[in-house]
């Protein structure tokens, strides 16, 4: 039971980062104070699903194929994530 729950939890968390598409289509998306926040929002779960994939697969031992890709289609949204936030810190302090 928790190797499925896991496994569908993290596959349902590869395509939430797309979602972020459609929603820019949209002219209050794209102002300076709701893009940030959006843009903010999507790096942390991304960063929270690369998180928990990773957790799931070590920790709790699911360990199956289909988990092996998640894992690392979250680890690169994640590294991703953190790197749009580092540089927009980055570009803050600079």
């Amino acid at each position: 039971m928790k190797n499925k729950l896991c496994t569908t939890v993290s596959t349902l968390m590869l395509f939430v980062p797309w979602t972020i598409l459609p929603l820019r289509t949209f002219n209050w998306a794209l102002e300076s104070p709701a893009a940030e926040i959006i843009i903010y929002s999507y790096a942390a779960f991304m960063i929270f699903s690369g998180l928990f994939s990773v957790f799931s697969y070590t920790a709790w031992k699911v360990r199956n194929k289909w988990m092996q890709l998640c894992v690392a289609i979250n680890c690169i949204y994640a590294v991703g994530a953190a790197g749009i936030v580092g540089l927009s810190i980055m570009n803050q302090v600079f």
